[in-house]
């Protein structure tokens, strides 16, 4: 159905790209694996007590087993043995360190401080000169100086030296790119691209399996038990695609709102980079879900709908009842329907005790549909809101915030109700995921040109309120991206009791440097992730 065929459809239309994925996953059948896949779960279950006997014998230096603690993280792998990392780490932290490597110093500040284990930046005092500024004979060690530019994004609040860490550290490793080997080479790239502490678990292992047999720490036995563990996840993944991608369709057909933009798999690749490990099903079809309703809600207010038709959805929303259908225009009321039906139907999903979250989530997505609602009116009366009123609105309609608390809902006993209210709440490292969302999304919308039907972006509120050029509004938002990811990392220290789940908003986060890298917005113009989808859910990983 054409957008101007919908019953009650207005002028307000916006052609968005079609997916470029279409049933590809519905009739995808995946090449025979070179074993069976009950013998790759043999052979794994091997392996994973072969490594958990490395954590039991190791006597190597304190340099190799951090080497051996980033290298399951690095390989993806680190999700089997969160127990024996977490008592490594924490006996790590209760040794006297004492160390003249810039690579092993660096490595130990990045993983403590990722587990929420204090570390002061003045262990990098011994690198620098009288002056404060680092010594230039580590400009000789690369992996050494990739180390401390890894380590120093993990900067909290008040940590300038740490800043001008990252800014020495760039500039050399920018300048030595065409003189360095394989695979550090590749691993300098892509961090100059996005640092390591930014990046995504599940995408870099691909890279790192393929790089892993180059090192010098290469162990068969861990590089074997990453191949397997991906590729037996992947088959995982790959059922669940077939069948979201048909329960996709099918939604998309039933509710005929042919102006917003169809992004099935994208929606369950980004809750896939979140929630990957095979015990999360569940809880990643939900988010999964939750950001298509999310996305197709956005695109009504922002795309399609009238301010009175707005108000009415909102009103509905607001009720969440099926009394408050014949509020609705003739073409809302099958999504609506559809809405409450699948919030049901997470509900049946969950235990007895945990239906309780539910609500957490329904009260979430009103909250999301409040603030879309609020930048309708501003757009429909061609209102600039201030500076802060768009930025305390438009945080929570990122949709990151919501998508969090629809995280926790299918999650397993780490999900409880002080993790609800600490999500519901916006606080932290929340509010600061909704933050980098935000300023990034509209960062790349500034870029390559507002769409006319958006409300205006915090960009132009900046610029409105303070009288300042482009140049300054967009340098002022990338600092407040800054602030925001420190602002993550000082949550693992100030909310430790949660520190998995605060990992796990960290995660939210970092996707966003998939979803809006180089100021592009690839959720919108998808194109632009379809090789690194392909790579993840097509191509297995050769034994």
């Amino acid at each position: 159905m054409a957008s101007s065929d919908v019953p009650g459809s207005p002028e307000r239309v916006c052609n968005f790209e079609p997916s470029v994925w279409e049933d590809f996953f519905i009739i995808y059948e995946p090449e025979p694996l070179q074993i069976s896949e009950e013998c790759m779960r043999v052979k794994a279950d091997k392996l994973k007590e072969d490594v958990r006997m490395l954590f039991q014998t190791f006597n190597g230096t304190m340099e190799e087993k951090l080497t051996f603690l980033d290298t399951l993280q690095h390989l993806g792998i680190d999700h089997l043995f969160r127990e024996q990392i977490n008592k490594a780490i924490n006996e790590i932290h209760e040794t006297e360190f004492n160390s003249c490597s810039l690579y092993e110093v660096a490595l130990y500040f990045r993983l403590l401080r990722e587990h929420g284990l204090w570390v002061s930046p003045d262990v990098f005092d011994k690198f620098r000169g009288e002056n404060g500024s680092f010594d230039m004979y580590i400009t000789n060690d690369p992996r050494g100086l990739l180390s401390l530019y890894n380590a120093s994004y993990l900067s909290l609040p008040g940590e300038p030296e740490l800043d001008q860490a990252i800014a020495f550290a760039r500039h050399h490793l920018e300048s030595m790119r065409g003189s360095l080997m394989y695979p550090l080479s590749e691993q300098v790239r892509r961090n100059l691209v996005i640092p390591l502490p930014r990046t995504l678990n599940r995408i870099d292992a691909s890279h790192y399996i393929a790089e892993y047999k180059h090192e010098q720490e290469y162990n068969p036995s861990v590089l074997e038990l990453a191949k397997l563990d991906f590729n037996l996840l992947q088959r995982l993944h790959q059922l669940e695609l077939k069948a979201f991608s048909r329960w996709g369709n099918d939604l998309y057909e039933e509710v005929g709102l042919s102006y917003s933009r169809n992004r099935i798999v994208e929606c369950y690749f980004w809750s896939y980079t979140e929630l990957y490990e095979r015990h999360y099903g569940v809880a990643r079809i939900i988010l999964a879900k939750l950001f298509v309703l999310a996305s197709m809600l956005d695109d009504t207010f922002d795309m399609h709908a009238t301010l009175e038709e707005g108000q009415k959805l909102n009103e509905a929303i607001q009720r969440w009842d099926e009394s408050a259908i014949p509020l609705l225009p003739e073409y809302l009321k099958k999504y609506f329907i559809r809405m409450m039906n699948t919030f049901r139907e997470f509900n049946d999903e969950l235990k007895q005790d945990h239906k309780y979250r539910v609500a957490y989530c329904r009260k979430a997505f009103q909250t999301l549909c409040g603030c879309y609602q609020q930048e309708s009116e501003w757009f429909h009366s061609s209102y600039i809101p201030t500076f802060e009123d768009h930025v305390k609105c438009s945080i929570i309609s990122a949709g990151t915030p919501m998508l969090f608390v629809g995280s926790l809902v299918g999650m397993g006993e780490e999900a409880t109700k002080e993790a609800f209210e600490w999500a519901i709440g916006c606080t932290d490292a929340v509010k600061a995921c909704g933050e980098v969302t935000r300023f990034m999304d509209d960062l790349a919308s500034f870029k390559h040109g507002k769409n006319k039907l958006d409300v205006a972006s915090s960009v132009e509120s900046y610029i409105n309120q303070y009288h300042v050029t482009d140049e300054v509004a967009i340098a002022t938002l990338e600092n407040l991206v800054e602030n925001a990811w420190k602002t993550t990392n000082q949550a693992r220290f100030d909310c430790r009791a949660l520190l998995p789940l605060v990992n796990r908003v960290a995660s939210i986060t970092k996707s966003m440097t998939l979803l809006f890298h180089d100021r592009m917005d690839l959720y919108t113009f998808s194109r632009g992730n379809k090789d690194r989808i392909h790579q993840q859910f097509v191509q297995p990983i050769p034994l």
